[in-house]
């Protein structure tokens, strides 16, 4: 006899955050990008074996690249192929996107800074941001806001 009640997934289709991002930059526009995978990397992305920490995008060519992307190979990947965790992989945007992006970096100093990975529609999807850099002191008055609001919720809620 089976259980009445089923191992449930996860239903959210969040496959990675970069929150190390929204620490270091101040983030602005988001747009949704596809992205180019090969199949064992779409096998590790459904596993949630990727790091997105460090990634970056940048545009060459009229093409939007990811870099500096771990997507960690699966034991069971296939003996004929050679994978490579770290490679660049090309992005899917519209040709006005790309060059929204390249302006806003080119010319107001921005960068553009991978912030989750997700599924939609069965497809891998990849939502980028423009970014500054924050500076230390704007780093220290974010925490220090976080932990005032944190504070005041716990002096709310006890009275």
């Amino acid at each position: 006899m089976s259980n009445s009640k089923k191992d449930k997934k996860s239903n959210s289709n969040t496959i990675v955050l970069n929150k190390k991002a929204r620490h270091d930059f101040i983030l602005g526009d988001r747009f949704e990008a596809g992205i180019m995978l090969q199949g064992w990397e779409v096998k590790s992305l459904r596993a949630k074996k990727v790091q997105i920490r460090d990634s970056y995008v940048f545009i060459k060519n009229n093409e939007a690249w990811l870099s500096s992307t771990v997507i960690t190979p699966l034991e069971t990947a296939s003996t004929h192929i050679h994978p490579e965790p770290q490679r660049m992989r090309k992005l899917l945007l519209n040709r006005d996107e790309i060059t929204k992006l390249s302006s806003a970096v080119d010319r107001k100093g921005y960068t553009l800074v991978a912030t989750a990975m997700y599924w939609k529609h069965g497809r891998a999807k990849l939502e980028i941001a423009l970014a500054k850099g924050k500076k230390e002191h704007d780093k220290r008055a974010t925490e220090k806001d976080r932990d005032w609001k944190r504070e005041k919720a716990r002096v709310l809620k006890a009275t």
